[in-house]
């Protein structure tokens, strides 16, 4: 096994896959993300950043064992022709490709977090909503690459360009909002600097990812959340279908 496979698979990829090609993959998800999650932690404390690089992995290892069952009848029930043990390892190959940008970005992160200004300083503050962004961002990328990644493994193995996309946006809507909320029930990931470093929140349970976003979008516009949530959708879902577009002019049908 190498990284060039996980990056650049054959169209075989998913076939029969085996078990030392799951684990392989898992653990190299599982690598990529405490060794960024590392990073994103460093800058609170370097207890906060050993939390954070247990709870990156967890957090993709609990979406999929959550979902698993859910993910592979969608595989089958969409005509993708995917089993279950091929619709995990899609989704670890996806996982996995982000975890490999985002650990290949750890040492810039761990240089950012080392040179912003300490959780005592009087810019703290201001240094946690650029240090939130930066790290948003490259989440973001990271992300989107695995996905289009991830469709064009559908792409391959699908009858039809269309039984590709709509298992893709399935999954990515059964993970996405089960692992909105496991991230949620996961906090802290990037340490407020007026709070004490812990693995979890007093109260972990308590409120939900989505209700958060809603407050926070409706704050910042005003009280006009429902157009700028509107906009945010339409700026995503744009580029995204585009991608997927490309992807079936360039992928060669079985």
């Amino acid at each position: 096994m190498s990284l060039r496979q996980l990056i650049q698979p054959t169209t075989d990829w998913l076939d029969a896959p085996s078990p030392r090609r799951v684990a392989w993959v898992a653990a190299t998800a599982f690598a990529g993300l405490a060794i960024y999650g590392f990073t994103v932690g460093y800058w609170r404390d370097p207890l906060m950043g050993a939390y954070v690089a247990v709870k990156m992995p967890l957090l993709v290892a609990l979406t999929l064992a959550c979902n698993g069952l859910l993910n592979g009848l969608l595989g089958l029930l969409l005509g993708t022709g995917l089993g279950f043990r091929q619709s995990l390892l899609a989704l670890l190959s996806s996982f996995a490709l982000a975890a490999v940008i985002l650990g290949s970005l750890a040492p810039v992160t761990l240089f950012l977090a080392w040179n912003a200004p300490t959780p005592s300083a009087p810019g703290a503050q201001q240094a946690h909503a650029t240090y939130l962004v930066a790290h948003t961002v490259l989440i973001g990328f990271a992300g989107i690459t695995a996905n289009l990644h991830l469709h064009r493994l559908l792409a391959v193995k699908a009858p039809t360009p269309a039984a590709a996309t709509a298992t893709l946006l399935a999954w990515l809507g059964g993970n996405g909002f089960l692992g909105a909320q496991f991230s949620w029930i996961l906090r802290p990931f990037f340490g407020m600097p007026g709070l004490k470093v812990e693995f979890l929140r007093e109260h972990p349970l308590r409120g939900n990812f989505y209700e958060a976003v809603w407050s926070s979008i409706n704050k910042m516009t005003g009280g006009h959340g429902i157009p700028a949530l509107a906009i945010i959708l339409v700026l995503l879902i744009g580029p995204i279908a585009h991608a997927i577009q490309l992807n079936h002019k360039i992928t060669p049908r079985p």
